[in-house]
């Protein structure tokens, strides 16, 4: 049986990789019997009876949403509406993965639960927010997971352990029970190891709850692999956007991001330097983000537990939430003309997901707030502005550094542009077959590879 194996391979990795803030056994072995009666009588759906983890933001009833923090935490009622989406199509929630506190930072680790390791290397970080369900897939724990990205927290770890992270337009997977999130800068987005399998959990678990603030058309992504995209133009932009602290591409990095470009130039793709019109976007991404942390310390049943970076942020947020806050809101009509004008002359941006490699466990969580930030924009200065804009990106693995450590590269595009990216990422993955690649785990004293089913 498929969650039986997933927890099993749970078990065995939890005290090393971390991955899970709760696994919830007797309730998926339960659901998974019931899958296989379906199975044996004939229904058919697109994930019935297939293990899948959610990041631990997410409502799953009947289990607490702690977010990273600390404290005890009620059961939520109902489930929230991506995991109402995907139990419709079959799927099995086996656990909730962590994530760092609020999701605010590039790494999993946390007074709440500990440190979230990369499979790949276990004494580096998967990256963050959805660092557990990036180690989850990554190990091969699950086949696929749910995530959230607000400032690449899907695409930032899954360039972190090689997976493919997609970050939808905002909307396509609901946020509810929040008609949006984080004042509309982060959504929910899909990691697994295949284009396939996160085209497929995002198609799962896509569409609209009628409270929702942002419903963007329906689209069909899964459709769009192995689809060859058309002659592409694309712009390969190595450049950070603004940011208030120093940021630059480590040379390794830019040369496996180069590298891919030279890939897409063989595949028959026009590819040149080119930058988006950034200007001083992060003038509108730093009151909407602070706002959002300081909403959600309003509701926190324990705020003096919080990490002392959240209330410094929160702090922040409270003095931007006015006028500056709805003059960020108002600018981003402004920013979807000056940068979308990129794309009368481009269909597809390709740029670095990442600055850096994946850093160590603990180099960045005893820091100061301003030592945080710091440390965050120098490692992590190209996924946000997406974010801002609300429109699509996926990460494609890039391959490795310093021998063991997984870096990667975004496709971009503008509003509704997933069929296009998932296109060409799938192009990219036939071409260069990354996800035949798996990281050696050492348990009991034996090196073993967990290769569980494909979700399609």
């Amino acid at each position: 049986m498929l969650v039986e194996e997933a927890l099993a391979r749970i078990e065995a990795t939890q005290g090393t990789l971390n991955a899970f803030r709760l696994v919830r056994a007797e309730a998926a072995l339960a659901e998974a019997e019931a899958a296989d009666k379906e199975l044996a009588a004939g229904v058919r759906r697109p994930l019935l009876g297939v293990p899948v983890a959610v990041k631990d933001d997410t409502d799953v009833a009947g289990e607490p949403t702690a977010f990273g923090c600390r404290g005890e935490f009620e059961p939520v009622a109902e489930d929230g509406e991506a995991v109402r989406r995907l139990r419709a199509a079959g799927a099995i929630v086996v656990g909730k993965t962590n994530t760092c506190e609020f999701g605010q930072w590039p790494f999993t680790e946390g007074p709440a639960f500990g440190e979230t390791r990369n499979p790949w290397h276990t004494g580096h970080t998967p990256g963050g927010s959805s660092g557990g369900s990036a180690a989850a897939v990554a190990a091969g724990l699950v086949p696929a997971a749910l995530g959230s990205d607000g400032a690449g927290s899907v695409r930032i770890p899954a360039s972190w352990t090689h997976l493919i992270g997609i970050k939808p337009q905002r909307g396509r997977i609901s946020t509810w029970p929040r008609a949006e999130a984080f004042q509309g800068v982060t959504v929910n987005g899909t990691l697994a190891r295949t284009v396939e399998d996160a085209a497929l959990l995002l198609d799962a678990a896509s569409g609209s709850h009628a409270r929702d603030l942002h419903r963007p058309p329906t689209l069909s992504v899964s459709d769009a692999v192995g689809r060859e995209p058309s002659r592409l133009r694309i712009a390969l932009s190595l450049k950070p956007p603004f940011t208030a602290f120093p940021a630059r591409l480590r040379p390794d990095v830019r040369a496996r991001v180069v590298a891919l470009a030279e890939r897409l130039t063989a595949l028959g793709h026009d590819v040149e330097e080119a930058d988006p019109a950034y200007g001083q976007i992060g003038l509108t991404f730093v009151p909407r983000a602070t706002a959002g942390i300081a909403e959600r310390v309003r509701e926190a049943p324990h705020p003096q537990l919080l990490d002392r970076r959240t209330r410094e942020t929160a702090r922040v947020g409270r003095l931007l939430g006015g006028a500056p806050l709805r003059l960020a809101r108002r600018a981003e009509a402004m920013l979807h003309r000056r940068i979308g004008a990129l794309f009368e002359t481009y269909d597809v941006v390709l740029a670095p997901t990442t600055a850096a490699p994946p850093p160590r466990i603990g180099a960045l969580a005893q820091l100061n707030g301003l030592g945080t930030d710091r440390a965050m924009i120098a490692a992590c200065p190209y996924a946000w502005p997406w974010n801002v804009l609300g429109w699509p990106g996926v990460n494609v693995p890039a391959g490795f550094v310093d021998d063991t450590l997984p870096v990667g590269a975004q496709l971009l595009g503008p509003a509704n542009s997933e069929p296009l990216l998932v296109s060409l990422a799938a192009q990219l993955e036939a071409d260069l077959r990354w996800h035949e690649q798996w990281p050696a785990l050492e348990f009991d004293g034996a090196v073993r590879e967990f290769r569980p089913p494909a979700a399609s």
